[in-house]
Formats: C-alpha cells, structure tokens, sequence
C-alpha cells in the first residue's frame, strides 16, 4: 500500500507536529507534502528521512518568513499536489492540507486538529488582534475568509474519516462541515516527563506569548497576589507586554524562551501550572499532570477533557482576574488532594503510544470496512 501524508507547513516543531512525527512513525516509508519546509536542519530528525514534497509557495518572496501572507494561494497550493499513485493518504491538517484532491478508489482520513480557526468561529477575534478590524485591508481580508469557507466547506467532501483531536474539536467539525468525526487525543510524549512530588513554592504559566494564551490575566492575577510567586516561561509578539505588566512586582518573573531539560525543571517542580487559554487541546497541562503537577485551567474547551476537576486540577469559570484569583484560592485551601501519582497517571491515557496503538487500529480497520 502506498502511503501520502499531508502536513500544512512545517516551520516549528510544535503540537501538530508531534501527530506528524508519529504518523510518520507508522508509516516509515509514506512521501510526505507540505506547503512549504522552513525547518532547521537541527530539527528534522524526527522526520525518519522520508521525501519531502514542497509547493510553489516555498520559492516565492519572503516566504521563509511571511509565508502566511500567501494565504489566499494557499488552497490552489494544496491542490496541485498529484496523489494519483497512493492507495491512503492521511491528512494532518489545521488549514488546507485536507483539501488535496483524492479521486474514488483512494482513502483519505484526515487527522483534524481544527477547522481553521480564523477562518471560522474566531474570525472577529483574529481580525481585532491582526488590526484588520476596519479599513480596506479588512474588507479584502473578509473577502479571501468568505472564499476561503467555500472551499474549506466543499473539499471537507473529499475526506472519506475524519479523527477529531478533541470531543471540542470535533463539534467544530460537526457545525463546519456538517461531517461526524471520532475523537483521538494528540500523542504526548509522557516518557520524557518524570514524577516529581517535592514542589516548591511557585506557580508556573508556560507558552508562546500570543493574545489568546492570556498570560496577561494570569500575570495581572498575581499583581495582587503579592504574596505568591508566579514564573512565566516563553517567548512571542507580548513579551513587551507582558514583561511591562510585570515591572516593579518581584513576586513576578518572566523568563522567556527556555530550553526543554529547564523548562522541564520548572514545570516538575511547581506548586501548580496554570492555564488560561480556550484552546482546542492543550498539550502543556498535560504535560504538567505527567510530572505531578495539578493544573489551574479555564474551564472551557480541550481543558475540559485534559483535567480532572478535584483529582487533576481545577477550573476557573471566567477568563477574568478574580475567577483565577478564586481557583488559587480554592486551591490553597485543598493541597492535601492532590495526589501527584494519581495526577502522574491520569497522563499516561495521553501518552504517544496510546496514540499510535488507537490509530493504527482506527485505520486499519476503516480501509477493512471499505473493501
């Protein structure tokens, strides 16, 4: 059987790539395409040496570091890739890489870590924070989503399975596409985290500093919690922001960008990591509960499905300061619940084998079902 996967666009090596890694992991000799391939040569190991198949978008200008403005290419992109000579063709997509064109007698199962999420329900909210709320930049922008959704909607049809990455993500498809999907949590890597159950006293935020995230609730939190401490880890676009909402507090520090053995270290060893984002998924408070450390989550969205109310963590209702000042409150007040095996534990239901073991046999016995 001959095997294509499709990957939207390898840039970082982040949570959509650990589902590609360990697809490419069951399938050692599948061709891979991708709309274009900026990683560093550091960080292509995980790639198994398997052909990799770029679009025309990879030699446009300035596409190494704008290729997003070419956004309105990318579904012509996508389809000129020529998957006439392969029998499965496995999509891991989060824009367009579901949209390749597969003809009647080939399996497509697309991994659907979202329906873009710009594209659709979060489209005002990207607007704002993209500054294309106004103005003529807006109106085209608008028009380009507007097609966009048209396709998006039309080659959802040439996906014969949809896996879903969450129960969250799947209602998304459901009120997309109008397809039903199964869910299978993305693999996260839980060998590389160990128990830790002496926790020092800090609390820990860690992501990319991106306006969704929050970290500017989560820092404003503690700008009255001025007897707790609070490390932020990471790295992006708010880092002056938020390094600014944390000037003259010294119970705040933000470290940026560590490396994995640090940023480890800092996640085993807090008192508890704290998330505020609504995110599809969410693969650091998993990564938390796999070193003992209970979770502080937004109660909304793969959180949901990731934390154990009482057991794991807790949640905090509101994207606000006061709801996350409640939950530490709430939680300084039960530490003794918390169990750092059991919260070890509950993490292994995500580990990367689970992952491969549920989808291989997902897959395989789709293509045994559709003989």
């Amino acid at each position: 059987m001959k095997v294509a996967i499709i990957h939207d666009w390898l840039v970082v090596n982040g949570g959509a790539e650990k589902v590609l890694q360990e697809i490419i992991t069951l399938y050692p000799g599948a061709d891979l395409y991708t709309l274009v391939n900026f990683l560093p040569e550091k960080d292509t190991q995980w790639l198994n040496g398997c052909t990799i198949h770029t679009s025309f978008i990879q030699t446009l200008p300035f596409a190494r570091k704008q290729y997003r403005l070419y956004f309105p290419l990318f579904p012509i992109a996508i389809e000129q890739f020529d998957m006439s000579g392969y029998d499965l063709v496995i999509s891991s997509s989060h824009a367009v890489a579901k949209g390749v064109i597969t003809g009647p007698k080939q399996t497509h199962i697309c991994y659907c870590h979202s329906p873009a999420r710009y594209a659709w329900d979060l489209q005002h909210e990207y607007l704002r924070e993209a500054k294309l709320h106004s103005g003529l930049k807006s109106v085209l922008a608008r028009y380009f989503l507007h097609k966009f959704r048209i396709w998006d909607t039309r080659t959802s049809n040439g996906v014969d399975l949809f896996i879903s990455n969450s129960n969250f993500i799947k209602a998304r498809i459901r009120k997309c596409y109008g397809r039903l999907s199964e869910t299978l949590y993305p693999p996260v890597d839980t060998s590389r985290f160990g128990l830790n159950e002496n926790k020092d006293d800090y609390y820990l935020a860690a992501s990319r500093l991106v306006p969704y995230k929050r970290i500017d609730l989560i820092v404003s939190s503690f700008q009255q919690l001025k007897d707790k401490k609070l490390i932020v880890v990471g790295d992006g676009p708010e880092m002056k922001k938020i390094a600014a909402l944390a000037s003259g507090y010294p119970n705040i520090s933000i470290l940026g960008y560590q490396d994995d053995k640090s940023l480890l270290s800092y996640i085993s060893k807090a008192k508890a990591f704290i998330f505020a984002a609504e995110e599809d998924f969410g693969i650091m408070p998993v990564e938390a509960q796999a070193t003992g450390t209970p979770v502080l989550a937004y109660g909304k969205g793969g959180s949901l499905e990731t934390v154990v109310d009482g057991v794991t963590g807790l949640f905090f209702s509101e994207q606000s300061t006061a709801s996350i000042i409640d939950c530490i409150h709430r939680f300084e007040q039960m530490p003794a619940s918390f169990d750092a095996a059991a919260i070890r534990a509950h993490s292994e239901t995500f580990s990367n084998v689970t992952f491969r073991e549920k989808l291989k046999y997902r897959i395989e016995l789709f293509l045994k079902e559709a003989r």
